[in-house]
Order: C-alpha cells, then sequence, then structure tokens
C-alpha cells in the first residue's frame, strides 16, 4: 500500500523514469515547450528547475552536475549559454503548465509545459501589468476628489503661465516691429521737414532783388523831385 506516500513513479521503475525524464528535460531546453500528461508535466517541472537554478552560475561543477541529469552536451550547452541568460533575473518559476484538455484514445489529462520567458504573449502581459499605475483612495471617496480638484487647479494655472507668456511674446514682437518701422520713417521726416527750410532760402534771393529795385526806384524819384525843385 502507498499510505503518505506522494511521490508519483509513473507506472515506471527508477531507471526508465528516470531516463524518460532527462529525456522531456532536453527536449524542453532545446524547443522550450513540449506537450506531454498533467502527471509527467508536474514531474518534469520538480526534475528540471533545480538544474536550471544551477545555469545561474557557470561553473565547471554545474555543468558536471547538470550533465548528470540531462545526459546531453548538446542540452547542457543550450542551457548553460542561452537558457541561463533569459532566466537570470528570475527566482524561480521557470516553467508553466498549460491544461489542453482531454486525450482522445485513453482519456489522459493532456497539458503543455513551457519556458516561461520563451513565451512572448505573457511576457508582455506581464510588462503592461507591470507600466500600469494605480491610483488609491486614502481617507475616503472626499480625498481623492480633493485630489482631483488640485491636479486640475495645477493644470489651469500651468495654461494660466503659458498664455501670459505667449502674451509677452507677442509684445516684445510687435515693440520690436514698431520700433523697425520708425527708425526707417525717421529718415524721411527729416527730409520732409528740411525740404521747406530749402525752399525758403531758394526764395530768398528774389525778394531781396525785388525789394533792392523797389529802393532804387524810390531813389531815382527822389533825386526826379529834387531837380525839379532846383530847377
Amino acid at each position: 500500500m502507498r499510505h503518505g506516500k506522494k511521490f508519483n513513479h509513473l507506472s515506471r521503475k527508477k531507471g526508465h523514469r528516470k531516463a524518460m525524464l532527462a529525456n522531456m528535460a532536453t527536449s524542453l531546453i532545446l524547443h522550450k515547450r513540449i506537450k506531454t500528461t498533467v502527471a509527467k508535466a508536474k514531474a518534469l517541472r520538480s526534475f528540471i528547475e533545480p538544474v536550471i537554478t544551477r545555469a545561474k552560475e557557470d561553473t565547471t561543477h554545474n555543468r558536471r552536475m547538470a550533465f548528470r541529469y540531462l545526459a546531453s552536451k548538446e542540452g547542457v550547452k543550450v542551457l548553460f549559454d542561452e537558457v541561463a541568460n533569459r532566466i537570470a533575473d528570475r527566482p524561480g518559476g521557470y516553467t508553466r503548465i498549460i491544461r489542453m484538455g482531454n486525450r482522445l484514445g485513453d482519456n489522459a489529462e493532456m497539458a503543455m509545459i513551457e519556458l516561461v520567458d520563451y513565451n512572448t504573449l505573457y511576457t508582455q502581459a506581464e510588462e503592461k501589468k507591470k507600466t500600469r499605475k494605480r491610483r488609491t483612495r486614502r481617507g475616503g471617496a472626499g480625498s481623492g476628489s480633493s485630489g482631483e480638484q488640485q491636479e486640475q487647479k495645477a493644470q489651469a494655472a500651468t495654461s494660466a503661465a503659458e498664455e501670459a507668456a505667449a502674451e509677452a511674446k507677442e509684445e516684445e514682437v510687435t515693440d520690436t516691429a514698431e520700433e523697425v518701422a520708425t527708425e526707417a520713417d525717421a529718415p524721411t521726416t527729416e527730409a520732409t521737414a528740411d525740404e521747406p527750410a530749402a525752399a525758403e532760402t531758394q526764395e530768398t534771393p528774389g525778394a531781396e532783388k525785388a525789394d533792392e529795385e523797389q529802393a532804387k526806384e524810390e531813389d531815382d524819384t527822389a533825386a526826379d523831385e529834387e531837380d525839379e525843385k532846383k530847377s
């Protein structure tokens, strides 16, 4: 009787069972996933995970111990050169068992066992879960609403500061444009202011000549009047 004995012999003797698990472990390392029964998958998981843990430290002793379990040079090489780099940051739980229903012939419960780090679908989902942020409400619903109000106030303050900065920039641009326009108009105004002066300077010689002629005529008339008086 097997009372209290939890070890599953898998209906095989020790040598047969050990060789079968070694072959399954090598296939799992080389192909990254295999399909088998649930009982064999559970036995394989307890068989291969200590071997994978040894692969984290690449030493001659650990390679010899892994070869003792796997009995495959190719499996040991892939385990230490490729798989060890993937599972370096994982503290255990290197395999995953996925149930796949029952087999048609004997209705045995089937499953797929795979290396966790080689399934991209599950690893991407885990990364998304890790990057997702949680918002916790402490102190009831009122604290959460106050936090939202504070966020809204902060956003409003930042938007107001941005608008003020934009207005200041626009004012600076308009001031510089006005200065440039005034500098461009200054020579023209000076020229227009000087034109009447030039015109006055041009007109003054003619006026002086007219005054001289009038003075001469007056002198001539005065001289004629004196000659008439003398005569």
